[in-house]
């Protein structure tokens, strides 16, 4: 097997985590990212539904999606879109909590129906609408930090899945098929497969367990523009549906737990949440124009995995960030990189999302 030369630090893990560490660690010394399969943000980075809605997630995500933002705008990766929680009469009762835990404001049903036309008014009940929803362009942002960290000497190998993790000589060393990397610090970057990643390097996995979210891409309604809808949730996470290139995004809200793999959809979980979305719409759902499911991985807590592991400080968590990665990722890369320099960090957050909470 062939062995490369020896990095600072090696990154397993390709999509908005491995790609935007990558950003933040080259500036700190030598860096190599390896990805199993022949792109970048092939799996969950690749199948996002690509919004920032800073309060929709765990408190520590909140924290960091909100710390993520001027760096967001700076790159230009958002536009406006908005999101409104919308309700029909059997789920009245739920708007208010639901809308309390996202910081949205209750509207009448008038305004809800001159947000989004398409909203059947003898189906919606309540509505309620947030301020600070944008759409993010993902491969926008992805290519942003990819620039980033090659233009500090940052290396990218893809198609190279690791196959064994050794530990010998104070290095790190990953058998690949295109041959072995080896660095001083892992970075364990690797969404679905954190865990396993973890295994094959002897170190405890942290129950990152990934969970299958199903999509599918509907036509428009004939001559209907939904390019100004807001995205829209239904209770309970029920579906939501976003505007995507003159289609629309609709996903049954789906999170069955499963084993890390290539994604796909269940026709019956998407049937079931095309007609949640169209019990609340005036027009029916007419055509589908292709689907897929993504992986958002989740630790027992909901709260992302990030930092040194308990056992082996050179072993660095970067995984569980359960569908929050992208709008997260400015701070989340920022204090990854701060972990690993050893640079003060915010003593809370840091407690929150500590891989040692689970040792």
């Amino acid at each position: 097997m062939t062995q490369t030369a020896s990095t600072d630090f090696l990154i397993i893990g390709g999509g908005i985590a491995g790609v935007s560490a990558a950003a933040e660690l080259a500036p700190l010394g030598s860096t190599r990212l390896i990805e199993a399969e022949a792109h970048l943000a092939y799996h969950a980075s690749g199948r996002s539904a690509a919004l920032y809605e800073p309060f929709y997630g765990p408190p520590p995500m909140v924290t960091l999606s909100l710390a993520s933002r001027e760096g967001l705008d700076a790159a230009g990766v958002l536009s406006p879109r908005g999101v409104m929680l919308v309700v029909g009469h059997d789920d009245a009762g739920l708007l208010d909590e639901e809308a309390a835990l996202m910081r949205m404001t209750e509207i009448d049903r008038e305004a809800a129906l001159a947000a989004c036309p398409g909203l059947d008014p003898a189906k919606l009940a309540r509505a309620a609408l947030g301020g600070d929803a944008q759409d993010i362009d993902t491969d926008k942002l992805i290519q942003s930090y990819l620039r980033r960290a090659k233009a500090q000497g940052a290396q990218v190998e893809l198609s190279a899945p690791a196959t064994a993790i050794t530990r010998r000589a104070g290095l790190w060393r990953v058998a690949t098929p295109r041959g072995e990397f080896s660095a001083a610090v892992l970075v364990n970057a690797a969404g679905a497969w954190a865990d396993p990643v973890a295994q094959m390097a002897g170190v405890a996995p942290k129950s990152i367990v990934p969970h299958r979210r199903s999509m599918a891409r509907i036509a428009a309604p004939a001559g209907v523009d939904v390019s100004g809808w807001p995205m829209l949730l239904g209770a309970r996470d029920s579906f939501y549906a976003k505007p995507d290139a003159g289609a629309l995004i609709v996903s049954p809200g789906d999170a069955e737990s499963t084993t890390p793999h290539d994604a796909w959809a269940d026709d019956l979980v998407l049937a079931e949440g095309l007609a949640r979305y169209e019990a609340l719409m005036r027009y029916p759902v007419e055509r589908m124009l292709a689907n897929w499911a993504g992986l958002r991985s989740f630790a027992p807590d909901g709260a992302p995995v990030y930092g040194r592991d308990p056992d082996e400080p050179d072993f660095i968590w970067f995984a569980g960030q359960g569908g929050y990665g992208f709008q997260s990722s400015v701070a989340a890369a920022r204090l990854i990189a701060d972990l690993v320099a050893e640079r003060p960090t915010d003593p809370e957050l840091t407690r929150a999302i500590d891989p040692a909470r689970f040792a």
